[in-house]
């Protein structure tokens, strides 16, 4: 016979519970993208870690660019 599993939480400070108990689904714009052609090479791709160079986005390591 199998287990029934029980879902497990981890309750917050106060007995909360982490998520609501009857939660609304949320709804999101996501406006579309505009593609001009540009591509890396695939070595250059494999680099930046992207085929777009639009994408291509310097990592700052959580510090701020002073400008």
């Amino acid at each position: 016979m199998a287990e029934e599993k029980t879902p497990r939480t981890c309750p917050l400070p106060g007995g909360r519970a982490p998520l609501p108990a009857a939660p609304v689904p949320g709804m999101s714009y996501v406006p579309f993208q505009q593609w001009n052609g540009d591509l890396y090479a695939p070595d250059r791709a494999l680099e930046a870690g992207t085929l777009f160079p639009v994408l291509d986005k310097p990592f700052l390591g959580g510090r701020r660019v002073v400008r």
